[in-house]
């Protein structure tokens, strides 16, 4: 069999690449070819498009990328076309992959949705596209499975693919013993994202918020795991400006936030890897302002952290936008270091969070899945 995966992003290349081995270690004679990054290719998928060309976030910072992504399109669609595929997995980057899989559809390949678009949170409408182009779907959020049942779209909950993938993850003692060892003051994570648009937007704020943090707390210091979509040198380069007592690690994110008393953290996929492994954090978000303002019209949420949408309350505080400022992120981050039981609060909160993700298993459920609706399309 042939299967096509698109993971447009950095999380998607993480979860792509545990779902590809899972598939092998079922039926190893099946061929794979991808959107995606370095973890699928290790995996052994083939990658046709590197995803780091077309991962950016909000509105108009497609429009800034839209010759690269219109390049990334027109070399997968001649694949897709050349080789049509028995299955395409999309996973998540909703639109883009919403293109993909008219595309694919046309071209007779089956589709599953493996980590679902937002919809609940806003485009509801396309439900009723999902409904139409799918095959199958398996979904990692607890509510989601009510949500799309309840408009008629079937779907299977598989639990979240963190709970697996963090499962190795460093202890906090060895964590610790790496990066803490001859730090007297608490160590604050910086996690800026993995994409090349949050670098842009959210650095600087997140650098300026530390430098804030080093004068008010002197003794503390300061970690920034590097995303695998980003260059450490680079990122190296830009943290020398701000003069701060802050280490650049690569490879080891889950190691790093083990280790770190505070987290300030873009949200995203790493806001929950920090829920799971339990280490309290701050999460900030900013796009373009035009973006902003459309999206405070669209989004039917209350929260942009999974933490808290999963928990249903704020449980880890958020600067979004405008309130996504280095005094106020900042005050928020010495508040916490200065209360060690607010620290505690929202650790047992986190843990909470952490069980209503499911049992380990998730790729081998979710490989099963795919392998079941491509087997019934041929």
């Amino acid at each position: 069999m042939h299967i096509f995966i698109s993971a447009g992003e950095a999380s998607g290349d993480l979860h792509g690449s545990h779902l590809v081995r899972a598939i092998l270690a079922m039926a190893p004679q099946t061929r794979l070819s991808c959107i995606g990054g370095p973890l699928l290719r290790e995996a052994g998928a083939q990658v046709v498009v590197d995803n780091r060309d077309i991962a950016v976030v909000g509105g108009f910072e497609v429009l800034s990328h839209a010759r690269a992504i219109y390049r990334c399109w027109c070399k997968v669609r001649s694949h897709l076309a050349a080789d049509p595929p028995d299955l395409v997995v999309l996973i998540d980057f909703p639109d883009f992959n919403f293109l993909l899989a008219r595309f694919a559809r046309r071209k007779g390949s089956r589709l599953f949705y493996y980590i679902s678009p937002q919809v609940w949170a806003w485009r509801e409408y396309r439900v009723k596209t999902m409904k139409r182009l799918l095959d199958a779907m398996a979904v990692i959020l607890p509510f989601e499975k009510t949500f799309y049942e309840s408009r008629g779209l079937k779907a299977f909950y598989v639990g979240h693919p963190l709970v697996d993938i963090l499962a190795s993850a460093p202890g906090a003692a060895e964590a610790e013993k790496k990066y803490k060892t001859g730090i007297e003051g608490p160590l604050v994570g910086i996690l800026p994202g993995s994409r090349r648009s949050e670098i842009k937007l959210l650095f600087d704020i997140l650098m300026d918020s530390a430098r804030i943090v080093r004068e008010r707390l002197p003794q503390a210091r300061f970690i920034l795991p590097v995303a695998p979509s980003l260059d450490p040198q680079e990122i190296s380069a830009l943290a020398a400006k701000w003069g701060l007592p802050l280490r650049v690690v690569a490879g080891d994110t889950y190691g790093v936030i083990r280790a770190c008393d505070l987290l300030v953290t873009a949200s995203g996929t790493v806001a929950l890897e920090a829920a799971i492994l339990g280490t309290p954090m701050i999460i900030t978000n900013r796009i373009l302002r035009l973006s902003g303002e459309i999206a405070k019209r669209l989004i039917r949420v209350r929260f942009i952290g999974l933490p808290n949408l999963i928990a249903g309350k704020e449980v880890v505080p958020e600067f979004v936008q405008e309130r996504a400022r280095p005094d106020l992120i900042a005050a928020e981050a010495v508040s916490l270091l200065e209360d060690p039981e607010r620290l505690a609060a929202q650790r047992r909160e986190l843990e909470k969070i952490r069980e209503c993700l499911g049992e380990p298993g998730i790729s081998e459920r979710v490989a099963r899945l795919v392998l079941e609706t491509a087997r019934r399309g041929r």
